[in-house]
């Protein structure tokens, strides 16, 4: 194939327009055409694998910049493996079941949604979903991510389905899955559990209470005189005081009762003060937390006591030291709940109403009885203090809005039955963590999370394969209904369990285990599409033939830690008994100009389609590049214009270096190290530090480095100096000269180069400079099947590199000295001038040796050398970089050539081209 004619490039094209938009879309169609996957994998058959596992994005929208951050990264890591002699498939996935996608279904029905069945939504759900896997596949495509976008992974698959029931089986052997009745977070917007991943944190405004508790009896630390006392309580939630069992106090902390208007308050000692503020009080009796065991108190209106209990979370740093405990409502509370033998009452139902169980609340929802409660304690007497604070709350990750701690009856992971907690604690050693501060994020959070609650009450997703006899109500789960549910999702997908009757799932003769009976009911839940997205590395990694396990690398935001990198890692410890992969990489979050989280509110959200539309795709891969992802990473108009910036330059040192290639065939024109110039084997040794560099970078996954190390040898040591030097040669030496074939063979091996390390990053760009190389070039049909850049120690030359050092910080000197003499209006252009230097004798014995190349390396017509003891005239200015030195900038004698624009005195000498020197004449002879 043509490469050139398929892009609708002329044969001479070779200039690289700034038309990205434009070429990008025929790029794709041409990597579509010569099916790059295939050949990028079809070369690196039999190599050494290394495998990026995907982590799936929810298919339910179009594309934002969180997701052009994380597949850029991704991309980016795949295609250098690939070039650096790796088989390195990358495999898409995503997330199709789900709260996210079954929320928007049911927005979109409107009032219908009470009219669906549940395989009705299934199926709406699933075409839902399967659109936008499309949509987000094309738009990651245009981002130039490549991948297996024909085989993609989704969790909607049959066999996927399948996977989770056999993960969950493995795991329910292992004694590491459990059905119980705790307290979860509970979204009565969305009428489901949710689990620690599905939290987000926002502030809220509550309503802050002292609640006076009634003490009943006497307590023989206190002498009440006949004075009516109570233990006071602080609470933000009043709605959660119908299911108050206890109150806890610290065993060691210092309790005091104090009088205050005719009654006695009971608080932890070094709280009162903040309590009672200003209000004169009396300290009657002090005792520990450890007394108080043997008071009694009441619920302030509910027909019950509350017990108290001792409990070390207990904290002094706010609120009384006395804390209601309401086992229902909260994972402390439950415990201690659990330890002290309490009831587990919850009054509240999936909306958020009080049952029965309420009270006098029954049938009002908590936000309404929450105002009434704090009323009617204050009409009973028992309301000490209330305020309005703003605290930190958890809301849900879907609709945004509070959530409660609620107690239901869910399936759990169990952290701790089978040794969970401390093998992830183990594990997560083992794994190279990037950035390193990120392995203690992940620590402290396998540390305090609670049990994993792994159900959902919701129809969109992978049912929890368990069955209760219809009888005794028996949990069934063995290997053999596992085994036949696992078959079944394979033949039929998820859609079976809610189509076929029990009957017809089971193996025939199932029986109860307890009962005998042989009647059973499926269980309703689903499974959190955490527990599914986690088991991707079995459905993905353990099942396709170009893939292996474990993964090399995971790469997702730092919000995975509490997401997919713990799903993943807590299934395949539970089932395998190690993490799913050797590194983990996480990215921080995006953030405008000025630092600010991205908000539509505050009009700062940058639409990667629409930046890809009018500037290109490559611009945002630069600004990726670009960024250090270990922290949040800024986005905003202004920084995309300075990152267009340092785009152009980079392009356009790519089309100066092809630009004087035109007449190069490195087949026949190409010359050897000793053959080149001293200039150019400095070129080419500086070249080789930066391959070392780059290469480094990108293993070290610092892409930022990678950027910044090609953009300054672009412009630096480049644009500004090299390329600005060969000018003059390139333009004026004879075609074919040895000098021009040494320059050219020097640009012609960093074009090559710097298009191979550019590859990964401006993928676009590369694949454009590509298709603008003469055949002769090039070894293959795209950059991306090329071999990446090795370091060739024969071009490595540090005394050149340490002589040219000096030449260039004299030139430094030199260029300032011409810009004052350009200021003063002694000359204009640079080639208008002489430079005479002033130096020691080791400097003049230095630079006589590059007298040949002076003019042409400070880019001015003449230079001359003078010893310092020579008489230096009192206008010529001191060195700041070379020590002892002195230049004058004076003007040139001659005329100007007007072939190479140098003052020559030889111009005109000959009769037939007076306009020229004899440079220029014995080049066009």
């Amino acid at each position: 194939m043509d490469y050139k004619n398929t892009l609708n490039l002329p044969k001479t094209e070779f200039s690289m327009k700034a038309n990205l938009a434009t070429r990008e879309p025929e790029i794709m169609k041409f990597w579509d055409e010569i099916d790059i996957y295939r050949l990028v994998a079809e070369k690196r058959a039999g190599a050494k694998e290394y495998i990026l596992h995907d982590g799936p994005p929810y298919a339910n929208g179009n594309i934002h910049l969180g997701h052009t951050l994380n597949k850029v990264l991704k991309d980016i890591i795949v295609k250098y493996k690939s070039m650096n002699g790796f088989s390195s498939p990358y495999v898409p996935g995503w997330d199709c079941h789900g709260q996210p996608i079954e929320h928007n279904v049911e927005k979109s029905l409107g009032e219908k949604k009470s009219t669906i069945d549940k395989l009705t939504l299934r199926r709406l759900c699933r075409d839902y979903a399967m659109d936008f896997v499309q949509k987000q596949a094309d738009q990651f495509k245009r981002l130039g991510v490549r991948g297996d976008f024909d085989h993609p992974y989704l969790t909607l698959d049959k066999k996927y389905e399948a996977t989770n029931i056999e993960v969950f089986g493995e795991l329910y052997e292992r004694g590491h899955i459990y059905k119980g009745r705790k307290p979860i977070h509970w979204c009565y917007n969305c009428k489901t559990a949710l689990a620690e991943a599905e939290i987000e944190y926002s502030d809220e405004v509550s309503t802050s209470i002292f609640v006076k508790f009634p003490m009943e009896g006497e307590f023989e630390k206190l002498n009440r005189g006949g004075l009516p006392a109570y233990i006071v309580i602080w609470t933000t939630t009043p709605w959660t005081l119908p299911a108050n069992m206890a109150i806890a106090v610290h065993p060691k902390s210092l309790y005091v009762a104090a009088k205050l208007g005719g009654e006695i308050l009971i608080m932890a000692k070094e709280l009162i003060e903040s309590v009672l503020d200003e209000n004169d009080h009396e300290i009657v009796a002090t005792f520990s937390g450890r007394d108080l065991l043997s008071a009694s108190f009441n619920h302030p209106f509910m027909s019950r006591h509350s017990r108290v209990v001792l409990a070390d979370f207990v904290s002094l740093d706010t609120g009384s030291g006395c804390v209601h405990i309401a086992p229902g409502h909260g994972q402390d509370d439950y415990l201690i709940g659990l330890n002290n033998q309490l009831d587990i009452v919850m009054p509240v139902d999936d909306d958020g109403f009080f049952t029965k169980e309420g009270g006098k609340y029954s049938g009002k929802h908590i936000k309404e009885a929450n105002g009434e409660i704090i009323s009617d304690l204050e009409e009973k007497g028992l309301l000490l203090s209330s305020s309005s604070i703003t605290h930190s709350y958890p809301h849900c990750w879907r609709c945004k809005k509070p959530v409660i701690f609620r107690a239901t009856e869910q399936w759990f992971v169990s952290m701790d039955d089978a040794n969970l907690r401390q093998k992830a604690l183990k594990e997560i050693e083992l794994v190279d963590w990037v950035p390193a501060w990120s392995k203690k994020r992940i620590l402290s959070m396998i540390e305090e999370r609670p049990d994993w609650c792994i159900s959902r009450q919701r129809s969109w997703g992978v049912p929890i394969p368990a069955f209760f006899c219809q009888e005794c109500n028996e949990e069934l789960i063995t290997k053999e209904t596992i085994g036949a549910v696992k078959d079944l999702f394979e033949r039929e997908g998820a859609d079976s369990w809610f189509e076929r009757p029990e009957s017809e799932i089971l193996p025939k003769g199932t029986i109860c285990p307890k009962c005998g009976k042989s009647e059973f009911k499926k269980e309703e839940d689903i499974l959190d599409v955490w527990f599914e997205s986690g088991v991707s590395h079995v459905a993905v990694l353990k099942k396709r033939d170009d893939l292996s396990w474990p993964a090399e690398l995971y790469l997702e935001g730092s919000d995975q830690h509490r997401g997919w990198f713990q799903s993943s890692l807590l299934t395949s410890l539970g089932a395998f008994d190690r993490a799913p992969f050797k590194t983990v990489l996480t990215h921080g979050f995006l953030v405008d100009g000025q630092g600010r989280k991205m908000s539509k509110s505050l009009g700062n959200v940058v639409d990667p389609l629409e930046v890809t539309r009018e500037s290109g795709a490559d611009i945002l891969r630069l600004w990726v590049s670009s960024a250090d992802y270990g922290s949040d990473i800024a986005i905003s108009s202004e920084i995309l214009d300075r990152i267009s910036e340092a785009y152009r330059r980079i392009r356009n040192t790519l089309r100066f270096l092809m630009g004087n290639l035109y007449d190069f065939n490195p087949k026949i024109d190409f010359l050897e190290r000793n053959d080149l110039s001293e200039i150019d084997r400095w070129a080419l040794s500086r070249l080789q530090g930066l391959i070392n560099t780059v290469t480094q970078a990108y293993d070290e996954f610092k892409f930022h480095l990678v950027f910044h190390s090609i953009y300054n040898f672009c412009v630096l040591e480049l644009s500004s100096f090299y390329l600005d030097v060969l000018k003059d040669g390139l333009y004026t030496y004879k075609a074919g000269s040895m000098a021009r074939r040494s320059s050219q063979t020097a640009l012609y091996k960093i074009l090559m180069t710097l298009i191979e390390l550019l590859a990964p990053i401006l993928s676009f760009t590369a694949e454009d400079a590509w298709a603008c190389l003469p055949e002769s070039f090039k070894d293959s049909i795209s950059p991306q099947l090329t071999d990446w850049p090795s370091c060739q120690d024969d071009l490595v030359d540090k005394g050149i590199e340490e002589r040219f050092e000096k030449l260039l910080k004299l030139r430094s000197d030199v260029l300032r000295s011409l810009e004052a003499a350009r200021t003063a209006k002694l000359i204009g252009n640079s080639l208008e001038a002489e430079v005479s230097l002033y130096v020691n004798p080791n400097m003049k014995d230095f630079l006589i040796a590059y007298e040949d190349i002076l003019a042409m390396i400070f880019i001015v017509s003449s230079v001359k050398i003078h010893s310092s003891t020579d008489d230096i005239p009192s206008e010529a200015k001191l060195s700041e970089e070379t020590s002892g030195a002195y230049i004058l900038v004076t003007k040139a004698f001659g005329q100007k050539c007007e072939r190479c624009w140098n003052f020559r005195k030889n111009v005109g000498e000959d009769q037939n081209h007076l306009g020229i020197c004899s440079r220029c004449l014995d080049a066009i002879s």
